[in-house]
């Protein structure tokens, strides 16, 4: 904290004009980021206008995914952002509703609350909006346990809206409630490009700043959505017809990634104005020219691995849900955590599930095929949840081609669920086999195998917050002592992790799935609830997990979720190294401890090889935790090649595996290894491979090179070409490789690829 004393709390209100869905989430949670950065505590608030209680009953495809919090709130995406980049955790009371609002008012008029008085929007509605906010300003969201320095609030919809006109007239009022100097607006616009020429136009933003000051509300700052960077005269006339400071209009162009738009308002010093107002910049107590933190540091390190990824991992998601992306994010957002935590550009395919249905192949045969197709072409398949019958079938297909064909896969929830079914079906000869919530005649129960049952204490006709929610204990069995699993969460007996389902395993048919070899490997509390499930190692399938819980909900982006960094991992080809790097870290502690007689001695002895942190408790939150820092090497590539046809499908296609020969694996995605480390190691892994020949440069260092991927059909070109031309083509490449300070390429063969193509290659990791 970069102050012992603190003041009141301050708030920043992020608002948004012209259009929704214009990023206001994505900038309120990169200004949070920037201050918690900067060593305040950061909080925030999501004001959504609708008149539902929360998110829970919304459909995914209208709202985009339901965010899970501890407390069991079911609640706007947005809090999944603030979530991830602030790396708090939020409650469900840092999401307000028109509902909630509303419902409060009226219960407290039923208790005689307002003494008689004509209950109104103002003040009775307002007073009410402005307690909630005022109140969790004042809540600890960390485990410092003191009171947040800065609350952001984002208001959701638009300026404008009929239905938001409470909120920021709360909005208004609250500036005076807790002083000027304590209030910060932010407003978030778009500045259109028309015309074949590019013109950037203002007038969008002018129009709704102008609505904007009409409701009372001065912004501070107006951040500008624009597809490419604003030119300067554009953010001039920005500033003089909205009568903000030019220095408080950033803009906040289209990026690669969404990493990258807490640096692109830093390099605008968006935080100038909001510390300037807040008068932290005269406050003694206040380091105004304090470098960067440790956090700031690693976050770019993380954008610029997504900048930097070469090699790619393909995964297929199968879902219900695909025409909106918005409904998976969290899941979308694990697994480029997972795909950065060891240097991949994760290549996402969305399949609809229905596509893959035996059905499809009559009436729709195009959709079927292509869906299968690229199910085929995946190096890693993930079935997320979902509710509902639809879809099902497809699911179980998926799963059903994964295990079969030992594709790495991973269930969530309900794709757990689906795979304990397709197991039973497949396997244990139940060929019924089905789940209460996909069985139309559910009641009817007499001679059917319902895997997957109801839970018994969930009320069956009130749907809004009744299933089993949020955070709660997972416990890994006896059989579960030496499952992947367990190992992917650091050899823990038990994590916490959240829920949101209302189904469950029926354990009548527990003993029959796993004596067929399908492990229940974790459970609750109660060993009444099965969690965790995975294949016999006797079975050889190089990944197949299923979890009832959601881990995505508390991946951070420097902190992946284990069970999604186990799928990147494995369809990577890197699983094995990784476990075996673990074990051996683990190994030399309890050597370390067996020697010097301290337990205490042996937890911080596996900390410092795997570069863990130390958990005192078992009950650690299960994501919280490091992955061993890996030095960077060279790829060696091996051909893993699969191949086959399931009736009439398509056949299943080449997959390229890849091994990584390096002692110092896994990878530490807190912290960027130095060029004189990288170096270091590759030189090592030379000295180790004596026909790869390494050129070396003046201080003594191997020269890296080039990356060039260069499939044999090119090379064949050459043959149209003249000597003359080839011998001009290899003098300009050396050229530039001379000048780069780069060697020439020493070219590998690989073989094996999507498309089971070879590949001339020279490859650097």
């Amino acid at each position: 904290m970069w102050r012992s004393g603190r003041p009141k709390t301050k708030y920043i209100a992020v608002t948004g004009g012209v259009i929704s869905g214009i990023g206001k989430g994505i900038i309120a949670s990169s200004i949070g980021f920037l201050l918690k950065a900067r060593g305040f505590r950061v909080t925030a608030v999501k004001i959504d206008p609708y008149l539902n209680i929360d998110a829970g009953t919304m459909n995914p495809l209208e709202h985009g995914e339901v965010f899970v919090l501890n407390d069991g709130g079911e609640v706007d995406l947005d809090l999944g952002n603030y979530e991830r980049f602030l790396d708090v955790e939020l409650t469900s009371k840092n999401n307000i509703t028109t509902g909630k609002v509303y419902k409060s008012v009226i219960e407290g008029e039923r208790r005689g609350d307002f003494l008689g008085k004509t209950v109104q929007v103002v003040p009775h509605i307002t007073n009410e909006i402005m307690d909630r906010i005022q109140k969790m300003g004042l809540t600890p969201v960390d485990s410092s346990g003191q009171d947040p320095d800065i609350c952001v609030i984002e208001l959701g919809g638009t300026v404008g809206d009929i239905e938001s006109m409470p909120f920021i007239e709360a909005l208004r009022q609250f500036q005076f409630r807790v002083g000027a100097d304590n209030m910060f607006f932010i407003h978030v616009s778009l500045v259109p490009i028309v015309g074949a020429v590019g013109e950037q136009k203002t007038k969008p933003t002018q129009a709704s700043v102008k609505e904007l000051r009409g409701l009372g509300i001065s912004p501070d700052m107006i951040a500008c959505r624009s597809n490419k960077a604003l030119d300067d005269n554009v953010i001039s006339k920005i500033s003089v017809y909205t009568h903000v400071p030019v220095d408080s209009v950033v803009a906040v162009h289209d990026c690669p990634s969404i990493y990258h738009v807490p640096l692109l308002l830093q390099s605008q010093n968006a935080l100038g104005p909001i510390l300037t107002k807040f008068r932290f910049i005269n406050d003694p107590s206040y380091e105004e020219n304090r470098p960067d933190s440790e956090l700031l540091a690693k976050w770019r390190t993380l954008a610029s691995k997504y900048d930097r990824a070469q090699d790619h991992v393909s995964i297929v998601l199968v879902g219900k849900y695909t025409q909106l992306s918005d409904a998976y994010i969290s899941v979308v957002k694990s697994l480029e955590h997972a795909a950065l935590a060891i240097n991949r550009k994760l290549d996402l395919h969305w399949i609809e599930s229905e596509h893959l249905e035996e059905s499809q192949r009559i009436e729709n045969p195009t959709v079927y095929h292509d869906a299968w197709k690229a199910l085929c072409h995946a190096s890693g398949i993930l079935v997320p949840g979902g509710f509902g019958k639809r879809g099902s079938e497809g699911k179980i297909a998926a799963i059903k081609w994964a295990r079969e064909r030992n594709v790495p896969f991973l269930g969530v929830c309900l794709g757990m669920q689906m795979a304990v079914i397709e197991f039973a079906r497949n396997v244990c000869g139940i060929k019924d086999a089905t789940s209460e919530e996909i069985d139309e005649d559910k009641d009817n129960k007499e001679g059917k195998h319902h895997i997957i049952k109801f839970m018994p204490e969930i009320d069956p006709t009130t749907m809004g917050g009744t299933m089993r929610l949020g955070e709660r204990k997972t416990i890994f069995t006896e059989a579960g002592k030496d499952s992947v699993a367990r190992k992917l969460y650091h050899g823990r007996d038990r994590i916490r992790e959240r829920h949101r389902h209302r189904y469950e395993v029926n354990t009548d048919y527990r003993a029959l799935i796993e004596e067929k070899g399908m492990r229940f490997v974790g459970q609750d509390e109660a060993a009444e609830r099965m969690e965790i499930i995975e294949l016999d190692p006797a079975l050889k399938h190089p990944f197949f997990l299923g979890v009832q819980y959601h881990p995505e909900l508390l991946s951070r982006p420097l902190r992946p979720s284990p069970p999604y960094l186990g799928l990147l991992l494995a369809a990577s080809g890197m699983l094995q190294e990784y476990l075996d790097q673990l074990g051996k870290s683990k190994a030399s502690a309890k050597l370390d401890a067996s020697t010097n007689g301290s337990k205490s001695d042996a937890s911080d002895k596996v900390a410092q090889d795997s570069k863990l942190p130390h958990l005192s408790s078992p009950d650690a939150v299960a994501n919280h935790s490091d992955v061993p820092k890996r030095s960077q090497s060279p790829s060696v590539m091996t051909s893993d090649e699969h191949a086959g046809t399931n009736g009439n499908l398509p056949p299943m296609p080449h997959r390229q595996g890849s091994l990584y020969r390096n002692p110092s694996f896994p990878p530490d995605f807190n912290t960027e290894p130095s060029d004189e480390d990288t170096f270091e190691t590759l030189a090592a892994t030379l000295a180790a491979s004596p026909s790869k020949g390494a050129a070396m440069s003046p201080n003594g260092l191997p020269m890296i090179s080039a990356p060039s991927v260069v499939p044999i059909e090119l090379e064949k070109s050459h043959h149209d070409k003249t000597e003359e031309q080839i011998s001009q083509e290899k003098r300009e490449e050396q050229a530039m490789q001379e000048k780069l300070g780069l060697a020439l390429p020493q070219p590998i063969v690989i073989v094996g690829g999507g498309a089971g193509r070879q590949l001339l290659a020279s490859r650097v990791s």
